[in-house]
């Protein structure tokens, strides 16, 4: 998650953060999850290893809740997924919804995905 100035479609969002064209702040965020197997939570989704990740162990739908402690502009969400290492688990469909508590959140985003490892920045 990211804060950007002036960002270029499809560009690596660990290298615009070297260049100081985005600033990460997720780590300014609390983040939650519906579910997760024991190993595969929060710490593997955050801990930018491309060989961990964030697998549920519930009914869907699975979401990933992000809260920051005062109001936070996100210009940039960026997701790595990867369908050849856990097909049944990577994500085919993210909706994105914005608001100022869990229960007025609206949808500012849905993107789908099929079959293959991608690296994407949602807005």
């Amino acid at each position: 998650m990211a804060t950007p100035s002036k960002t270029p479609p499809g560009a690596d969002p660990k290298q615009l953060e070297r260049t100081g064209t985005v600033r990460e702040i997720g780590s300014q965020a609390v983040w939650s999850l519906s579910s997760c197997k024991p190993g595969f939570g929060v710490d593997q989704l955050r801990d930018d290893n491309l060989e961990t990740y964030w697998q549920s162990d519930g009914s869907q739908p699975h979401l990933v809740n992000i809260q920051f402690r005062r109001r936070t502009t996100v210009k940039m969400l960026c997701i790595y997924a990867d369908y050849k290492s856990d097909e049944s688990y990577t994500p085919s469909k993210i909706s994105v919804r914005v608001g100022n508590n869990f229960h007025n959140l609206q949808e500012i985003r849905v993107s789908r995905f099929f079959l293959f490892s991608f690296s994407c920045c949602l807005f």
